[in-house]
């Protein structure tokens, strides 16, 4: 295709060749719109995010090779080397952001409009190989001795690291070796995480519709069933709370030495609490009101004293 676009140019019939080019004949500059700057000194550009920001504007997130129309600006020298400047408006909002080129450091500056995500790391935390600066750079092309004490250094790295490949390199040709196999256990994983989260959404709808709500629900944390919990034991009446701190005292040991299964154990304890229901929910009230209008014949008493009167009466007969 480049070769057709110097065959395609409409050369109108008045074009004299003596005033120079198309452009020059036209009154336009090659760039078009993105030289409506240039005598400014700004030329429009095509930018690629270098890394990933925060715009400061709307407080969203721009990734890394997100691209822009940049205007493009010379603002120094570093060196021999030119230093731009870019300035970017965000497609988010109405914020617009700048950044500059950092040949020293081989980076990217950002002056005002954003701030970097951090999230850069030591290459060699990683077992990475990192770029060498340029005081290693220097020192290299300058004392043969470290430049032979370096490479002797990486050849070391290089066997170390040998054995490890190796075994990496094997674990994944014994796994992926039957393709067959690999496709079936790869399928089953995602059946299994898919009926999963089939489930997990039945059950979503089901307690959206239970509440009638229109959300979207996230998925449940420890966090989350915490202050659950803590909801469910701050939602007791002052009944229920008064009932246990009751029921608590009188399963308290009245001696210090005394055992719980002195006191009844299970069974006491589920008497204790039948009680302290029947008392909560007002039966007593009831049958005592019961007992007043139909009185009852009073239970016989047992008496631990024996009526000798009337077993001698009973002997003399």
């Amino acid at each position: 295709m480049g070769e057709r676009k110097g065959q395609n140019k409409y050369y109108p019939p008045d074009y004299d060749p003596k005033k120079g080019g198309l452009n020059k004949f036209q009154g336009t500059h090659v760039l078009r719109e993105r030289a409506r700057k240039i005598h400014l000194g700004i030329i429009i550009i095509r930018f690629e995010m270098p890394y990933n920001i925060w715009c400061d504007g709307g407080k969203n997130h721009i990734g890394m090779g997100v691209r822009y129309n940049a205007e493009k600006t010379k603002v120094g020298m570093y060196y021999t080397t030119p230093i731009y400047k870019f300035r970017l408006k965000c497609h988010l909002c109405d914020n617009h952001f700048e950044i500059q080129t950092d040949p020293g450091n081989l980076d990217y500056t950002i002056l005002s409009g954003a701030r970097r995500q951090e999230n850069r790391w030591d290459p060699l935390q990683n077992e990475q190989v990192g770029p060498e600066t340029k005081e290693v750079q220097k020192r290299l092309f300058d004392d043969a001795m470290y430049k032979l004490e370096h490479q002797a250094k990486d050849a070391k790295a290089a066997a170390d690291a040998k054995p490890v490949l190796q075994k990496l390199f094997e674990r994944n040709q014994s796994v992926w070796d039957d393709t067959y196999e690999a496709n079936c256990r790869l399928r089953s994983e995602f059946r299994h995480q898919k009926k999963e989260l089939k489930g997990q959404q039945e059950l979503d709808r089901e307690l959206l519709a239970k509440s009638s709500l229109d959300v979207a629900l996230l998925p449940e944390t420890d966090q989350d069933r915490q202050m659950a919990a803590l909801m469910k034991l701050q939602t007791k009446s002052a009944v229920e709370r008064e009932s246990e701190q009751r029921l608590d005292l009188l399963m308290q040991q009245a001696l210090p030495g005394a055992k719980a299964t002195t006191f009844g154990g299970l069974k006491r304890q589920k008497i204790l609490n039948t009680q302290l229901q029947v008392q909560d929910l007002g039966i007593r009230r009831k049958q005592s009101d019961q007992s007043e209008e139909a009185p009852s014949p009073p239970a016989k008493s047992l008496s631990l004293v024996g009526d000798y009167s009337s077993s001698d009466n009973d002997s003399n007969s």
